[in-house]
């Protein structure tokens, strides 16, 4: 078989129609990167930004959790000194209920 004329020019049309599709894969190719590209740069802000706000939560825990122990401490300070005064009022409990018969029978004598 021998090739014609109108063989060559559907070849020839075929190659050129490869070229044109490859030319339009090479674009699509190009803005796919470009694309790729963009939402890698996002996604890396957004890790940036992620990562800026674990350090500042984490920095307001630990400090958070200096004000709570401040506090217990204090708290613990202050029921130290509240037993105290208790254990003092308990200790003379006794005394001043002989001091109020005490003045109760002076009453009754003077009365």
């Amino acid at each position: 078989m021998k090739p014609t004329n109108l063989t060559i020019e559907i070849l020839q049309g075929i190659r050129e129609e490869g070229r044109q599709t490859n030319l339009r894969l090479d674009e699509t190719n190009r803005r796919l990167d470009e694309g790729l590209r963009a939402t890698n740069e996002g996604l890396h802000a957004t890790n940036d930004r992620l990562d800026a706000m674990r350090a500042e939560l984490s920095q307001r825990i630990v400090e958070s959790e200096i004000r709570t122990a401040t506090a217990l401490t204090a708290l613990s300070g202050d029921v130290r000194e509240l037993t105290a005064v208790l254990r003092q009022t308990q200790d003379l409990r006794p005394r001043v209920t002989q001091c109020e018969e005490d003045i109760a029978a002076i009453k009754r004598r003077l009365g």
